[in-house]
């Protein structure tokens, strides 16, 4: 391993976030492929998920070891080819390889295409400058400058974001990144914008010469992606839920991502407000026996504080009006499982995603009117109970029209109301659909298929210090196992 590899400092930048509860079929349940070769495509440029190790000039990396694994599980032989980013996706889409894993990015456009596995990591984009830039300090700075040439790869969501900030006029494309980033360094171009995976790579090898200013301009799922209705992107997915599940995936994230954790800031005993609705179960609730506020937010952020020598000062607030009140500084965070999206950030910062969850539909045990979503979507006479100014509300909305909602101040309301007959659904994360089938398993459970897929992370004002604070903290619980031990209390007892 080269000390440059080493050097990337993933674990903050690019957050692997595994479904806490996750479970899967045993191995004689999952699919069996006979011992069929699957022609992966690859670039081998994209350390580290895939690249030729120096030494022996092997591919080797991420990818490698996860497809092999998955391999190992539905019993198949991955066969890598390596070939250009440069007509990759339509080579899979005719069929010339079965598949492509080279941190493709999940779009609606490229889903038009190919089919997408299960996202199996997000990742940030970032602005890579020279190590002396004093022009600008960000993004907002770099495209407020109209002299100034931003270098990406054509075909790439890096090429997306790059127009998004500035305009096709001040881009300049080249086909690899390599060749972009010695661009920057002999001055040809300003900046370039590339995935923070690569971007950690290249400020490794060229700590004098370039930096990272800015590691967020947008967030991206990454999946592996099929010909369109080809039977092996259900047989990968299988696969991947299982070592995950089993623990393989964590080694081969270990091994490949969590070389180093990042410095842990010292906010010398600040008393930080963190708004909590307490009303959702597990994240922050009232328990009914000591009446006292408990859940996962709170174990979170007492041991974030531990950490980040600070004293989280947890204020009981309606879900109504919370961003709002953070985004003006009433408070300094909220914790209550909150759903990242770009609208939300026009008014608020994020943490780094803390935990993937499902949306799902929530029903009485005894439901047999209807078995799935799409079948309680087709009953125009079924009711679904959820949360007004949530994800889980916009969810309900496209499922079934407004018309058919009701809406409840908190979910506790809206299961009750479930529960009593007065709702035939209720829209909610599987996180805590399953604290309430918990709670109420005699009454309450989750039907399938899930309906999104989204991840969570705290709010703060916009351009409050504290998002990169306790993203660093998350980070250093995820590589100490911390988190985990959290996500098994308030998560896997549930199922």
């Amino acid at each position: 391993m080269h000390l440059w590899q080493k050097r990337m400092l993933l674990a903050l930048l690019m957050v692997l976030m595994i479904v806490p509860f996750i479970t899967t079929s045993a191995q004689d349940e999952l699919p069996n492929l006979g011992g069929k070769t699957i022609t992966v495509a690859l670039g081998n440029d994209y350390t580290p998920f895939n690249f030729r190790d120096e030494t022996s000039q092997n591919g080797v990396g991420w990818d490698y070891d996860t497809l092999r694994e998955i391999c190992k599980k539905i019993n198949c032989v991955a066969e890598f080819v390596e070939t250009s980013w440069d007509g990759m996706i339509v080579a899979v889409a005719n069929g010339q390889y079965d598949m492509a894993a080279e941190g493709i990015t999940i779009t609606d456009e490229r889903a038009e295409q190919v089919d997408f596995s299960d996202p199996y990591i997000t990742v940030e984009q970032a602005l890579l400058v020279r190590a002396d830039e004093a022009r600008f300090a960000n993004a907002a700075e770099f495209a407020a400058d109209a002299s100034l040439t931003v270098g990406t790869q054509p075909g790439t969501t890096n090429y997306d974001v790059a127009v998004e900030l500035v305009g096709e006029d001040r881009i300049a494309p080249y086909d690899t990144l390599g060749v972009t980033v010695q661009a920057l360094i002999a001055g040809d171009i300003d900046a370039v914008i590339l995935d923070n995976v690569a971007g950690q790579g290249y400020v490794g090898v060229n700590a004098n010469d370039v930096k990272i200013v800015d590691s967020s301009l947008r967030s991206d799922d990454l999946g592996f992606i099929f010909q369109k209705g080809s039977e092996l992107t259900t047989a990968i997915n299988a696969g991947l839920a299982a070592i995950q599940a089993d623990g393989t995936a964590q080694d081969i994230n270990d091994k490949w991502f969590k070389w180093f954790a990042p410095a842990l800031p010292d906010l010398g005993g600040q008393t930080i407000t963190v708004a909590v609705e307490n009303a959702y179960k597990p994240f922050n609730y009232i328990d009914e026996t000591t009446n006292e506020a408990v859940g996962w937010d709170y174990d979170v952020l007492r041991e974030l504080c531990v950490r980040l020598n600070c004293t989280p000062e947890f204020v009981e607030a309606a879900w109504d009006g919370m961003i709002i009140a953070v985004s003006s500084g009433e408070y300094d965070m909220a914790a209550d499982g909150i759903t990242i999206t770009e609208e939300r950030k026009e008014q608020v910062d994020f943490s780094i995603g803390y935990v993937q969850t499902e949306q799902v539909l929530l029903v009485r045990v005894d439901e047999s009117r209807f078995s799935t979503p799409s079948e309680f979507t087709a009953d125009s006479s079924l009711i679904v109970g959820t949360q007004p100014g949530t994800t889980n509300y916009e969810m309900a909305a496209s499922l079934v029209g407004e018309s058919r909602i009701s809406a409840y101040d908190t979910f506790p309301v809206a299961v009750q109301a479930l529960i009593a007959g007065d709702v035939d659904a209720v829209a909610i994360d599987s996180t805590a659909g399953l604290g309430y089938t918990g709670v109420n398993s005699e009454q309450v459970r989750v039907i399938t298929p899930t309906l999104q897929s989204d991840y969570l992370g705290f709010i703060f004002p916009k351009g409050s210090a504290l998002p990169s604070a306790l993203s660093a903290g998350i980070v250093s619980m995820m590589n100490d196992g911390s988190l985990q031990v959290i996500n098994d209390k308030w998560f896997r007892s549930v199922e």
